[in-house]
């Protein structure tokens, strides 16, 4: 395909797009904090782009400073160029700002984790992070960190709240690019979702870490951007029973007083 005609994602044509760049934006996003460096072979594989194209990719990639290659290697990594492009997208998020304080007030309360996440493709992305300041427990997530739609207490909130027909869609997408491991994930996702319908949080207990239980409400924005905040610690802290019944209160109390500085809305219960 050349890279002025359309690109066709799903077997479905998206008109006014650039494949190419759409290609080298996939080629970016394979790399995760557990997979910091692949090959041309591996980056191949996980994008579905053919190798020759993918080294092609590759090396505009790694002339413009957003990837790097391993000397004498075929090995790469981000390169410094993307560290500027979230530090002006987390910028311009006014919502932050305004987030910060309660959300480390309820960190505090709570004795746990609370994040703020907002949607990238099939992933949810952490904009902001709050912690106990006397907690000892290392940090499993931060800034910039991703968390999975299908199976994260985020991720649920998040398609919770989106309009039935695009909650559908987006479903879809989960299907098609989730494979076989679909078949596991859909159970945990669905209990999720109607769980929400009744109270108007989602849980996730050991579903995304295995040793970590957390629970999300949505937070639409004033232009009706779906957001999601968290709550969430070690398992050991965070029974289920505590996560049910003690830190859904405190983070609905924390979500409205936020979404009503903001101009929003948390959204209620089916």
């Amino acid at each position: 395909m050349d890279s002025t005609e359309n690109a066709v994602v799903n077997g479905k044509e998206r008109p006014d797009t650039v494949s190419a760049l759409e290609r080298g934006i996939a080629v970016l996003r394979c790399f995760t904090e557990t997979r910091r460096t692949l090959t041309s072979t591996e980056l191949s594989r996980l994008t579905g782009v053919p190798r020759p194209t993918v080294t092609r990719l590759a090396a505009t990639l790694v002339s413009l400073g957003l990837m790097k290659q391993e000397p004498e290697g075929d090995r790469y990594m981000l390169g410094p160029g993307v560290a500027a492009l979230p530090r002006v997208f987390l910028a311009g998020l006014a919502v932050r700002a305004a987030a910060r304080p309660h959300m480390q007030e309820l960190a505090e309360a709570a004795e746990g984790s609370v994040y703020l996440a907002v949607p990238d493709g099939l992933d949810m992305v952490l904009i902001e992070a709050c912690r106990p300041r006397t907690t000892l427990l290392a940090p499993r997530l931060d800034v910039g960190s991703r968390a999975p739609i299908a199976n994260s207490a985020l991720g649920r909130a998040y398609l919770w709240a989106l309009p039935p027909q695009e909650r559908e869609r987006v479903i879809e997408s989960l299907r098609l690019s989730r494979g076989s491991d679909w078949a596991a994930l859909e159970p945990g996702m669905k209990r999720a979702l109607a769980e929400a319908d009744r109270s108007g949080f989602c849980i996730s207990a050991g579903e995304f870490h295995r040793e970590i239980n957390s629970v999300s409400v949505p937070l639409v924005g004033p232009n009706g951007e779906v957001m999601a905040l968290n709550c969430g610690t070690a398992a050991f802290l965070f029974t289920e029973d505590h996560l049910r019944q003690v830190v859904p209160p405190q983070l609905l109390r924390m979500a409205k007083a936020l979404a009503a500085d903001i101009g929003g809305h948390v959204p209620e219960p089916r």
